[in-house]
């Protein structure tokens, strides 16, 4: 019903299960179905192969006839034009003829920089799902899921609400905390108490309080809309770069509080109207 399938969200979210759990469905419904699961580096590397090899024709004609492609992180297209090119000509082989196409990243397609237009639109042409964080009832559940899975013992429940309200957005983490606690316990041999969790988790707190600076915000920015920070910070009006410098704007008044002097010096000396 939907095609293509975009998944979006942060790390450790479980995108790459979903993506692996899709392709398992639909072998299990139809075992000749052709299924190809890879990463957007890997399509990337396996087409720079082709064309070293120039075995570029064999290389489009595989992908044509599989029934299912599933490419995960595909932010790491960004900038990658020749191989945006090879794939904007398979996707549309594929969507002409029906066949299903999945596709994750850690950001919608609108925030992936230098992406082409006419492929970020493809993107679009179906269902954006964003995997969210889990809330604090699932993060509960998880919780008590691995410890039953894992043979872990029990926690008490104070226990678990201290975990699950100290790691939030990852659930990968979320499993690395339990681990950490319920291991504190088995080294001495005792029962696991709320102050021994604090203990165990102190260092992941610790590490949670990152300082915001100027050159922190400069750096996320640049990291997840996939440019360089000299980039951000030069004059230039390409569109990809507007939109994350109007963010970094905004983040050094919202979070830091900056005067539009400050700002506007921290960006080639522009005047206070400019960055206003």
């Amino acid at each position: 019903a939907y095609n293509p399938l975009f998944l979006y969200g942060g790390v450790g979210l479980g995108k790459t299960h979903l993506l692996q759990s899709i392709g398992n469905a639909v072998l299990q419904n139809n075992s000749k179905s052709k299924i190809r699961y890879l990463s957007a580096e890997k399509f990337s590397g396996d087409l720079i192969t082709s064309i070293k090899n120039k075995t570029v024709d064999k290389f489009k004609e595989e992908y044509k006839k599989i029934n299912l492609l599933i490419l995960d992180d595909v932010q790491f297209l960004s900038g990658k034009e020749k191989t945006q090119e090879e794939l904007f000509h398979i996707f549309n082989e594929l969507y002409g003829k029906n066949n299903q196409i999945v596709l994750s990243s850690d950001r919608p397609p609108k925030a992936i920089a230098t992406l082409e237009d006419r492929l970020r639109s493809r993107f679009e042409g179906g269902m954006i799902a964003d995997i969210t964080p889990p809330d604090y009832e699932t993060r509960i559940a998880i919780l008590k899921t691995r410890l039953v899975e894992k043979n872990l013992g029990e926690l008490n429940d104070d226990v678990l609400a201290y975990i699950a309200n100290n790691v939030t957005k990852n659930i990968r983490e979320l499993e690395g905390a339990l681990n950490r606690v319920v291991m504190a316990s088995k080294m001495d041999g005792s029962m696991t108490t709320l102050d021994k969790a604090r203990t165990a988790l102190a260092y992941t707190n610790q590490g949670n309080a990152v300082k915001t600076t100027p050159k922190t915000i400069i750096k996320i920015v640049s990291e997840f809309y996939g440019i360089k920070e000299e980039e951000l910070m030069d004059q230039s009006r390409k569109r990809e770069i507007v939109l994350p410098r109007l963010i970094w704007m905004f983040l050094m008044r919202e979070e830091l509080k900056s005067s539009y002097t400050f700002i506007g010096d921290r960006f080639g000396g522009r005047d206070n109207t400019t960055v206003k």
